[in-house]
């Protein structure tokens, strides 16, 4: 049966939202003509080779990076603010350990919301003390969930180590060498911020109406849990286990004859290459030294040159973090929690941004579906 199409249209409709400006932001910028990405003005490359995470999260809190004194108090009340109830353990050990860990994450996000004496104040003073906790807990309730699914006893943060040093012990018990550190360190920079992606959109949309950090966090995660954003990098490691011992260059050949979804490549802003992979890759590549991963580092290499060779399409940010969180010990499932730990800095900026100007975000849709009709009685329809 045909359906007609409504009488009244709108038109030019743009499918995803593609080209579509909906607000204004003081926070990010893909500068087009330069193709790359700035934090506050200042380019995402510079910040992960000159700062540390921690300075980072508190420019996208404060519009500015911080001094010495800011940073010190800045570290030390993320230091404070680490640890998490006895409660929020005994509902991660509750969680089947099959369980998708990016569904963990919105549960511990939304129970944390609950804990929070702050939850339901969405004052620009409040939220940034959410902020902080927020920064501060999501490495330990990740490390706690990943030990969890290992069967492993929990690891309590330590407030005398650094945000990097403290999460590995959280997770494996030891801190690895300083090119491990740094690797991991600029892939939460790299992965901070990112302008109206689908997950801080998602963030945005919730807080329009007036509802909460938490809740928007949650939803942004749910968002973020598909391969088509987050997820990829989880993707990506998946691929180059496939590839295996074979030939990267005769794999990625396959894949593009027979039109397979190859992820980790291509992004709808960066249309010349994203401009945080050098960076990201040359991190990679120093921990893989650390940690005897070249074979990774080689076959990506391959598959990127092949990649761009036939089709000039270039990696995307996901393509180094995957290996790279893999070769540090990560789980392939809990790679996307590792960019929740990251991004949640740019949400809740996002938050407080969409907050100081708030209009209900609520887009038209054109109507393609049957012509008005009326109703016939159930004994009156046809069989």
């Amino acid at each position: 049966m045909s359906v007609p199409a409504a009488a009244n249209s709108v038109s030019n409709i743009k499918k995803g939202l593609e080209g579509v400006v909906t607000d204004e932001t003081r926070i990010s910028r893909v500068i087009p003509d330069k193709q790359y990405l700035t934090y506050y003005g200042y380019p995402v490359q510079d910040l992960a080779e000159n700062c540390d995470f921690m300075e980072v999260a508190y420019l996208l809190l404060n519009g500015e990076l911080p001094n010495t004194k800011q940073y010190a108090d800045f570290c030390d009340m993320e230091k404070k603010s680490r640890g998490v109830s006895g409660n929020i353990l005994s509902v991660i050990k509750t969680f089947p350990k099959n369980s998708h860990p990016m569904r963990m994450m919105q549960t511990c996000i939304a129970y944390l919301g609950l804990e929070d004496a702050d939850a339901e104040n969405n004052s620009v003073e409040a939220n940034r003390r959410k902020y902080m906790r927020l920064l501060a807990q999501l490495p330990t309730v990740t490390a706690a969930a990943m030990r969890h699914t290992k069967g492993e006893d929990f690891i309590p943060p330590d407030p005398k180590l650094g945000y990097c040093e403290n999460f590995f012990q959280m997770c494996f018990g030891k801190i690895p060498s300083k090119d491990v550190l740094k690797a991991f360190d600029v892939s939460m920079t790299l992965y901070a911020e990112h302008g109206f992606n689908a997950s801080t959109f998602t963030a945005r949309v919730i807080i329009s109406s007036l509802s909460d950090l938490h809740s928007a966090a949650s939803g942004a995660v749910g968002s973020l849990k598909g391969p088509l954003h987050g997820g990829a990098n989880e993707a990506v490691m998946h691929m180059l286990m496939d590839v295996g011992n074979g030939d990267p260059k005769k794999w990625m050949l396959d894949a593009l004859a027979t039109k397979k979804k190859i992820m980790g490549f291509g992004h709808r802003v960066y249309k010349n290459g994203d401009s945080r992979v050098p960076c990201m890759k040359k991190y990679r590549d120093l921990a893989a030294k650390s940690l005897g991963g070249e074979k990774w580092v080689e076959m990506s290499n391959i598959l990127e040159s092949t990649m761009i060779a036939e089709k000039n399409i270039h990696p995307n940010l996901d393509f180094p973090a995957g290996p790279a969180y893999y070769m540090m010990g990560f789980p392939i499932p809990f790679f996307t929690p590792l960019f929740i730990m990251s991004r949640i800095t740019g949400w809740a900026a996002h938050v407080i941004e969409q907050l100081s100007s708030n209009k209900l975000i609520r887009p038209l849709s054109q109507y393609i579906g049957p012509v008005e009709r009326k109703v016939t009685p159930i004994n009156q329809r046809a069989a």
